[in-house]
């Protein structure tokens, strides 16, 4: 009787462990917003000439401050200074969405398609979560999935720079929203069963698979809606 007393307390205590993570992820979560929205604004303005020249150099220049911060954020995940690096990092990103974001703004229709893609990712964004948590089923078996897919990914984009295919373009996009889905659904379910304990780092993950389904979505429905005429 004891030890099953013992085992509910213990099982009592990580349920709040976990929901303090869950909830600290999210408020975190909302406050990475603005300084996306503002990276975002300020990107719109900028000119991005290089990046238009010289697509390749700027893709892995990006990739590298990234990860790099990646790198600071994850040493000082237990601190202050790892949300400040956090809400760096989403302020810089907020500016790469500048290019793309400025490409769709000159079709005709790009604000209808960017409403769509932001209430595209909101939509899917509560649907896996909401999945990951009333279930609390562990979709942790979905990881490895889930790499080998982003390095295929990642190596398939890097060579369609190259490449210059826009039917390719549109399959990796749609490839891209059927990945960052399931890593929604993954992220979420970690915290939810304790295999992420720490909220920087998981809103870290959550904020990057949010993102990259986001401009996939925004890459697919201007390949597919979008209205120069």
């Amino acid at each position: 009787m004891l030890d099953d007393l013992q085992v509910l307390g213990r099982e009592g205590s990580l349920s709040t462990t976990q929901n303090k993570v869950l909830r600290n992820t999210y408020a975190l979560l909302g406050l990475t917003m603005i300084p996306t929205v503002i990276g975002a604004l300020v990107g719109m303005k900028m000119n991005f000439a290089f990046a238009a020249l010289h697509p390749f150099m700027f893709a892995i220049g990006a990739m590298a401050v990234m990860y790099g911060l990646f790198a600071a954020i994850n040493a000082n995940r237990n601190s202050s200074i790892g949300v400040v690096l956090l809400l760096g990092l989403t302020f810089l990103l907020g500016l790469m969405l500048g290019p793309i974001l400025q490409h769709a703004l000159n079709l005709n229709n790009g604000g209808q398609i960017v409403g769509l893609a932001a209430g595209g990712t909101g939509v899917i964004l509560m649907t896996m979560a909401g999945i990951a948590t009333t279930t609390k089923k562990d979709f942790s078996f979905m990881g490895k999935f889930l790499l080998v897919g982003i390095i295929l990914l990642i190596v398939a984009s890097l060579a369609n720079i190259f490449f210059q295919i826009p039917a390719m373009a549109l399959a990796l996009s749609g490839i891209g929203i059927i990945l960052f889905s399931g890593f929604i659904l993954y992220d979420v379910s970690r915290i939810v069963n304790g295999g992420e304990t720490n909220y920087v780092m998981a809103t870290l993950s959550l904020y990057m698979s949010i993102y990259n389904l986001f401009t996939s979505l925004l890459h697919l429905l201007m390949g597919l809606m979008g209205n120069n005429d």
